[in-house]
C-alpha cells in the first residue's frame, strides 16, 4: 500500500489528506512511519493554516493538488478542495504528499520544513506562502543540498536576490515584480502625485512597496508617509487614522483578514476605495469580497491575469472549477495563491518527467532540469534567471461587479518579461525595508 503521511500538524489538516498510489493512510498527529516503496517520490506542501493568512490555506493547497490532477494523472476524490487526489505518478513513480502547517512566521515555517525534510523524509518541498518564511526556508535549503525546494508564494525579494540557495527555485517571482506597472498606472492613468503606503510590517510588503516606488517616484511621484503595522494586529482603526490628509490616494499592502479590516474601516470613514486606494497583490484576492460594493473599481498588481479572457487562463479556470465544483465560482481561480502553488507543482512534475523521476546524485539532474525549464503557465511563459527566480509577465487587475451582482476581476494591463532587478534598479545589495528604497 502506498500511503499519505500527515504528522505533527493540526488535527483539522486531516481533511486535506491526499492519497496517492493504491491507498490512503492518514496520521492526524504525532509521528508515523511510511509504508511506501523506494520508488515513491515524496513531496511536502507547506502553507499557512493559522495566523492572518489562514484564509489562503484552501487556495494554495487546491492549486498544488489541481496540478497533480492535470499533469500527473491524479483523480479528485470529491467535489471540494478538501477532498484528496488519488493515483498521481510520474514516469511510473507514485507521488506521495505530506502537508505542513505554518502561521506566516519564519520560526513556525522552519520547524515545519525541518519536520517534513528530516522526519517525514520528503524529497521535494513546495512552499512556503509568506515573505519572512521564504527567507528562512531558502537559508535552510543551503543546509539540505540533496533536497529540492520550490517556492510557493513567498514574495520577499531577499529570498533569491540575496540568499541564492542553489537548490531553491521560485517560478512565481517576488513581490516587487508583482507590482510592475502599478506605479506607472498610478502616475499616468490616475494622475496621482502624492501618496501614502499602509502595510504589514515585514519583508513582503516592504518588497511590494519597493516595486511601486521603483516606478512611481522616478516618474515624479512623492510618498508622503509609510505606515507599517505589525502582523497579528486586529484593530486597524488607528492605522487608517494615520493616513495623512492632502494625498491623492494610498497603496494598501496587506493580506487576508488584515485587508478586510482596513477596507471596511476606510469605507466606514467615507473613503472611496475605488478612486483613492490601490491594492498590493494579496489585496487583490476573493477573500476580501465580503467588503462588497465599495470594492467595485479597485485596481492593483498581480502575477496572475485575474479575469483574463486569454484561452490559456480560461482553460485553467474552467479545469479548476470543474475539478472542484462545490467551491463558489471564482473563489479559487481568482487567487494568486492557487495559481502560483499550481505553477510550482506543475514545474516539479515537468522537471521530474524530464529526468524520468531520477533523483539520484543529490537530485542534481532534477535541479538542472528545473533551472532550464520554460514553464508554459496560465499566467504566461515563465523562465528562471541565474538566481533561479522567475522572469514573468505581470498584470494590473481590477475588481468589477458581475451581471449577477457578485464581484469578480478583469485584467486591464499586461507588463511582459519582468525581471527581479527591474532592469537594474535592484541588485544583490538591495534590501527593501520600512524606509528603503527612498523616493
Amino acid at each position: 500500500m502506498v500511503s499519505m503521511m500527515l504528522t505533527g500538524t493540526r488535527r483539522r489538516l486531516s481533511s486535506w489528506a491526499v492519497a496517492v498510489g493504491l491507498g490512503l493512510m492518514v496520521a492526524a498527529c504525532g509521528n508515523s512511519t511510511s509504508t511506501s516503496n523506494s520508488s515513491t517520490i515524496k513531496i511536502g506542501i507547506l502553507t499557512t493554516c493559522g495566523g492572518p493568512f489562514a484564509a489562503f490555506e484552501q487556495e494554495s493547497f487546491s492549486g498544488a493538488k489541481y496540478a497533480l490532477i492535470q499533469s500527473a494523472g491524479g483523480k479528485s476524490q470529491g467535489a471540494s478542495p478538501q477532498n484528496g487526489v488519488s493515483g498521481a505518478s510520474v514516469s511510473g513513480h507514485p507521488i506521495e504528499i505530506s502537508f505542513g502547517c505554518s502561521d506566516a512566521t519564519p520560526d513556525k515555517a522552519l520547524a515545519e520544513a525541518r519536520r517534513l525534510i528530516q522526519n517525514v523524509g520528503v524529497d521535494i518541498l513546495l512552499g512556503p506562502l509568506s515573505g519572512d518564511e521564504g527567507i528562512a526556508i531558502a537559508n535552510y535549503a543551503k543546509q539540505q543540498p540533496n533536497k529540492t525546494f520550490v517556492n510557493g508564494t513567498s514574495g520577499a525579494q531577499q529570498t533569491t536576490l540575496s540568499v541564492k540557495a542553489p537548490n531553491f527555485f521560485r517560478f512565481g517571482g517576488d513581490g516587487a515584480q508583482w507590482m510592475a506597472g502599478l506605479g506607472t498606472y498610478a502616475y499616468q492613468t490616475l494622475h496621482w502625485r502624492n501618496v501614502a503606503i499602509l502595510g504589514e510590517d515585514y519583508s513582503y510588503p516592504w518588497t511590494q512597496a519597493a516595486g511601486f516606488i521603483g516606478e512611481f517616484c522616478p516618474a515624479g511621484g512623492k510618498v508622503a508617509k509609510r505606515i507599517w503595522i505589525p502582523l497579528g494586529t486586529t484593530d486597524w482603526a488607528s492605522a487608517v487614522a494615520q493616513l495623512p490628509g492632502g494625498i491623492d490616494g494610498f497603496l494598501l499592502l496587506t493580506g487576508g483578514t488584515d485587508t478586510v479590516a482596513v477596507e471596511k474601516e476606510y469605507a466606514t470613514r467615507g473613503g472611496n476605495l475605488a478612486t483613492h486606494m490601490l491594492g498590493g497583490s494579496s489585496v487583490m484576492d476573493p477573500t476580501s469580497f465580503t467588503v462588497g460594493k465599495p470594492l467595485d473599481g479597485l485596481a492593483g498588481g498581480s502575477p496572475v491575469p485575474l479575469g483574463s479572457t486569454d484561452s490559456a487562463w480560461t482553460s485553467y479556470v474552467n479545469g479548476l472549477e470543474g475539478a472542484y465544483p462545490a467551491t463558489p465560482k471564482g473563489s479559487l481561480a481568482g487567487s494568486l495563491f492557487t495559481g502560483l502553488y499550481y505553477d510550482g507543482m506543475t514545474a516539479i512534475i515537468q522537471g521530474l518527467k524530464q529526468v524520468g523521476a531520477d533523483l539520484s546524485g543529490n537530485q542534481s539532474k532534477f535541479q538542472q532540469a528545473l533551472s532550464g525549464l520554460t514553464l508554459s503557465s496560465p499566467n504566461g511563459s515563465i523562465k528562471l534567471d541565474s538566481n533561479r527566480n522567475a522572469i514573468l509577465p505581470n498584470y494590473i487587475v481590477e475588481i468589477v461587479s458581475q451581471s449577477d451582482g457578485s464581484l469578480g476581476f478583469k485584467t486591464i494591463k499586461t507588463v511582459p518579461n519582468v525581471n527581479q532587478t527591474f532592469n537594474g534598479f535592484f541588485g544583490p545589495s538591495s534590501s527593501p525595508s520600512r524606509d528603503s528604497p527612498s523616493c
